[in-house]
């Protein structure tokens, strides 16, 4: 049954009647096996949902903060929206509106596109950014053992200060959604050697400008590498791609 009817059955039932934040999880678990209470409380800080809290400060959901909670894992799952359109959909049905035209599943990115765009927000999310361990996790959407173990398979890596840049929350989150397919961090090992394999073919390239005497052929040096890592990736996503189409169906 899903969950959004579930929860309308229990309203109907209970009134008023409040679920424990573990009672929500098992509400949704059903049609969406991936959210964990991370995920709920991340959705909460982002605004989508706002349960009432107890004096004690334990949070309560109403049966409505269910179906907002299953619309908006849906929407991520089923169209790929961004929370901050999700948003935008559930305020419109809020006022009584019809929320906005769905995306037609062309209009997707394909890999090159999605790997150019993973790219740019990684580069957008390096300067200046630094999180703690708490941090990350929420906005990684991750427990702490998950963290943990992708740590000790080199996946991420906090800095000296025990931080983490822009850099580690991207790779955080990639990691974690391949984990929402079933790949574990010891199945990512083999990308993590071959992207290090790709920084060294890099800093072949790049290492003589880096020594050169000239500032402006050491600031053209960092702009050839990123330019390089780009072309990188993209062959990469290319590769993927092509190897799928050759497969037999």
């Amino acid at each position: 049954m899903p969950a959004t009817r579930r929860a309308a059955e229990a309203r109907g039932r209970g009134g008023d009647e409040l679920l424990s934040i573990g009672a929500v999880l098992a509400f949704l678990r059903d049609d969406f096996p991936e959210v964990t209470i991370s995920k709920i409380r991340f959705l909460e800080a982002e605004g989508l949902v706002d349960p009432q809290r107890t004096p004690s400060g334990y949070r309560k959901f109403s049966a409505g903060d269910v179906e907002r909670l299953a619309y908006v894992l849906r929407m991520q799952r089923d169209h790929y929206l961004p929370l901050r359109v999700i948003r935008e959909h559930l305020d419109a049905i809020e006022r009584g509106e019809a929320p906005p035209a769905l995306p037609a599943p062309e209009t997707r990115p394909g890999p090159l596109e999605e790997a150019d765009r993973e790219l740019g927000a990684a580069a957008g999310a390096v300067a200046g950014v630094r999180l703690g361990r708490a941090e990350l996790l929420a906005a990684a959407e991750a427990e702490e053992a998950e963290l943990r173990e992708w740590e000790s398979y080199g996946l991420v890596t906090a800095g000296t200060d025990g931080g983490y840049d822009g850099e580690a929350l991207q790779i955080a989150r990639l990691v974690a959604e391949l984990g929402r397919y079933g790949l574990e961090p010891r199945h990512l090992r083999a990308m993590k050697a071959a992207a290090e394999r790709e920084v060294a073919l890099v800093d072949q390239v790049v290492a003589p400008l880096r020594r050169h005497r000239n500032p402006q052929t050491r600031a053209h040096a960092e702009t050839t590498a990123r330019e390089l890592a780009t072309l990188s990736v993209r062959l990469h996503a290319a590769m993927v791609q092509a190897g799928l189409r050759a497969r037999p169906n």
